[in-house]
């Protein structure tokens, strides 16, 4: 079983690589030695997109609560910036 692929190899005999994905599971790609990219399954793909939510949802899903918040009626305070 491999799961490592110079870049150029994996560009050669991108076929194979996917057969690999479909039988081992995630196939690594190596640039100069560095992993550099990963190669999964559409369904290992979806798995891991399953828990994701955009920013606004995240924020609509957020729990009601009760604040209250007060602000001091006094002046700000000079800083001396120079």
């Amino acid at each position: 079983m491999r799961d490592r692929w110079q870049l150029q190899e994996a560009k050669q005999r991108f076929s194979e690589l996917i057969r690999s994905v479909e039988a081992d599971g995630p196939q690594f790609v190596t640039k100069h030695g560095q992993e550099v990219a990963v190669v999964v399954s559409i369904a290992e793909y979806r798995h891991l997109r399953e828990g994701e939510r955009n920013f606004k949802e995240f924020l609509q899903s957020a729990p009601d609560v009760d604040l209250e918040a007060s602000r001091s009626a006094l002046p700000a305070r000079r800083i001396d910036l120079g």
